[in-house]
């Protein structure tokens, strides 16, 4: 089926409405009820598995904690940082799977040895997790990605059933921003951005190759 001028048009200001929502994406804190539902989570998911996945690996693993298993992994957060420090009570851990509806462990499942480098298998799982924030951002709920001790606790990614190669890259909180909040202003992009037209290489080698 071809389609019009019109319909083109009309594709185009779609993609670029989107465009300008996930430029409005930033990390709201704190976060609340309502979370996302089974279905939105789906789609979640499903925009996970779009990431970059050099070799096919698929080294993406995610652990959903909602309901009560928050307390239970309140409580893991509490005995680990008491494992890491005898005079640490471990409540301000504590709390911290209190914080939103929904927590996602996000893991990455790496594969060595193998021609495909594991930074780059670890690259891919934090792609996905950034589909996921995106995902969120534009289904009108709220993500913030937290790492901290926590995500490099043995005694924690045991108790979320990790493998020992497997690695616990933090936690997504999922939920409704509880008020209203704006992104932090950005340096616009060529604070960061450069292009290289490689004429100064070019001039370089043709040197080196004339004084030979």
């Amino acid at each position: 089926m071809q389609l019009d001028s019109s319909s083109f048009s009309s594709i185009a200001a779609d993609r670029r409405r989107a465009l300008d929502l996930l430029l409005e994406r930033h990390s709201p804190w704190p976060l609340e009820e309502p979370a996302p539902s089974a279905q939105e989570l789906d789609l979640v998911f499903e925009a996970a598995l779009r990431a970059p996945d050099h070799g096919q690996l698929q080294p993406w693993r995610f652990v959903v904690i909602r309901g009560d298993a928050r307390v239970a992994l309140g409580n893991v957060f509490a005995q680990a940082a008491r494992l890491r420090d005898p005079l640490d009570d471990g409540e301000r851990f504590r709390g911290k799977a209190m914080a939103a509806p929904v927590l996602i462990a996000i893991c990455a499942r790496v594969t060595a040895p193998h021609k495909v480098p594991e930074s780059e298998q670890v690259l891919a799982v934090g792609a996905a997790a950034m589909n996921m924030l995106n995902a969120l951002h534009l289904l009108g709920y709220g993500g913030f990605w937290a790492t901290g001790a926590n995500s490099h606790d043995r005694h924690v990614q045991q108790a979320l059933g990790l493998l020992p190669a497997d690695r616990l890259l933090g936690f997504l909180y999922v939920g409704t921003p509880k008020e209203a909040t704006r992104a932090p202003d950005r340096h616009a992009p060529p604070s960061f951005v450069r292009e290289w037209t490689g004429e100064q290489v070019a001039r370089d080698i043709a040197d080196a190759d004339a004084a030979r």
